[in-house]
């Protein structure tokens, strides 16, 4: 289950960081990558207020082609109609970008102001969001992906310099035989602060 936690009092930010502790049961963490999410402004503010779940989500290398022509022309002329620019003035190029990250079912919840369910102001919860990293360090992870137990998984969210960004780890699945070991390593760690905290 998703942690939400308040920073230090000595930090003057004062911003959430939801960690995702199922993850760190689940899997061995092999490395890690701090990226940027791309999300619209109600779901900043639910960040913000801790209204996140990130027990459910995983991130995938994934290719992001142009769009396809007709909707381009289709795109171009809903812009011309409303007196917009079009998407050829915007963007000169339209080369394929190649692979990215993307977010997958990570439920970030409604934000009740930005209006009901359904309205333009409002987000979908578990929809796909993209993430922003560098290409070879999207093309590292790729290839670490394709050997055989590893994964993409988000471990945590939180706000850097007014900016959301997500830490994804790189994971390996435990056996039954290593998340035993971690419940008990983890109960004698605690037996042992118990005691010294008694002692002092």
């Amino acid at each position: 289950m998703s942690k939400a936690k308040g920073n230090k009092k000595g930090d003057a930010s004062n911003e959430r960081t939801i960690e995702n502790r199922k993850a760190r049961y689940d899997y061995t963490i092999l490395d890690t990558l701090e990226t940027g999410i791309v999300l619209k402004g109600s779901e900043v503010k639910s960040v913000r207020a801790g209204i996140v779940s990130l027990a459910e989500g995983y991130v995938r290398v994934e290719a992001t082609p142009p769009a396809s022509p007709t909707s381009r022309a289709a795109a171009a002329s809903r812009a011309t109609a409303a007196g917009g620019e079009t998407p050829s003035r915007r963007r000169k190029s339209s080369r394929w970008d190649g692979p990215a990250l993307w977010l997958h079912s990570v439920n970030i919840g409604e934000y009740g102001p930005a209006g009901p369910t359904g309205s333009a102001g409002q987000h979908a919860p578990t929809r796909t969001r993209k993430l922003l990293a560098h290409k070879r360090e999207i093309m590292k992870l790729a290839r670490e992906v394709q050997q055989k137990g590893v994964t993409l998984v988000p471990l945590k969210i939180y706000f850097k310099n007014g900016k959301a960004k997500l830490l994804v780890g790189l994971a390996k699945g435990k056996t039954a035989v290593d998340k035993r070991h971690s419940i008990a390593k983890r109960e004698s760690d605690r037996d042992i602060a118990r005691a010294m905290s008694k002692r002092m």
